[in-house]
């Protein structure tokens, strides 16, 4: 499809996804990319350009996934997949889900300092089923040490000088959007490997 790409880029053995990005789930992509290139991580990204993006279940990137996909899936031991989600109650509420409940833990003690205005649940009976990235074929469960599948809201998303999605469009990067990179790369460098 013109309107979907790959991006991949492989480094260590810890690794960003965001297979939900470009127009779908926004600026999702961006943090992933940035803070794998910081940090010295790999990097796995499925952008859509599409003004109606398709959703598409986490797990069905299992079921067909790429060359790429397979390629950064065999090299990394341990993931970190950035996606985007939109709850009322819960717009200043970063969910860390995923198997890797240690990394979740870890990275949300480097995230809570950076951006206190956010809360960061790490325990799963607190986040919504749907949002805990469970499942074994959903791709932050498949390397050896799984992952932690971090759900950004739109607050922390959006650029509230500009009035749109950060990196979007020709809307520049918000500054929140900064700090979190900056804390993510700090938090995998801090990480054992």
């Amino acid at each position: 499809m013109s309107d979907v790409q790959e991006e991949l880029f492989i480094r260590s053995s810890l690794g960003f996804m965001a297979y939900h990005g470009g127009t779908l789930e926004k600026a999702t992509d961006v943090v992933a990319r940035e803070a794998a290139k910081i940090s010295g991580s790999s990097y796995y990204g499925l952008i859509q350009t599409a003004d109606d993006p398709t959703h598409f279940p986490s797990t069905q990137m299992i079921d067909d996934k790429s060359e790429d996909l397979e390629t950064f899936l065999n090299h990394v031991e341990i993931v970190i997949t950035i996606h985007g989600y939109g709850r009322e109650h819960l717009f200043h509420s970063v969910l860390l889900g995923g198997q890797n409940r240690s990394l979740a833990v870890h990275l949300a003690a480097f995230l809570r300092i950076a951006l206190p205005e956010y809360s960061f649940e790490t325990s799963l009976d607190e986040i919504p089923k749907e949002l805990r990235g469970l499942h074994p074929k959903n791709p932050v469960n498949v390397p050896p040490l799984a992952g932690v599948q971090l759900e950004l809201p739109p607050t922390l998303r959006w650029n509230r000088e500009e009035w749109g999605w950060s990196d979007n469009g020709g809307i520049g990067r918000a500054k929140q959007v900064d700090t979190l990179i900056a804390s993510l790369s700090s938090a995998v460098k801090a990480w054992p490997l």
